[in-house]
């Protein structure tokens, strides 16, 4: 398993080839701390461990902190569009003409 100090410093990349040959050593390095699973050089996912009566309260954090990152990004590009300067009666003109787009499309 390497570290990469491009993302965290204390941060463990696994190789889905080292996931295949070798479980027992990730499963090993996963009780220590969350690992990131990479195909062919990139991260595709993450492997993060939990205590058997803490799953759902653990599914709960990353689909917050999943949330969090999709409303940041939407707050980037509101701001590099300049749709962050729209007030609420254009917001919701472009709502009505989306709603009315889609009605179409569907019809």
């Amino acid at each position: 398993m390497r570290s990469r100090s491009c993302y965290a410093s204390r941060m463990k990349f696994v190789t889905i080839r080292e996931l295949r040959n070798r479980p027992g050593r990730v499963w090993d390095e996963l009780r220590a701390e969350d690992l990131v699973l990479t195909a062919n050089g990139k991260p595709v996912g993450i492997l993060v461990s939990v205590e058997e009566g803490n799953l759902e309260e653990a599914l709960a954090s990353l689909r917050r902190a999943r949330a969090l990152g999709a409303v940041s990004r939407l707050r980037k590009r509101a701001a590099e569009s300049g749709a962050r300067k729209l007030g609420g009666r254009e917001i919701a003109a472009e709502v009505r003409a989306v709603r009315a787009a889609r009605r179409r499309r569907l019809s």
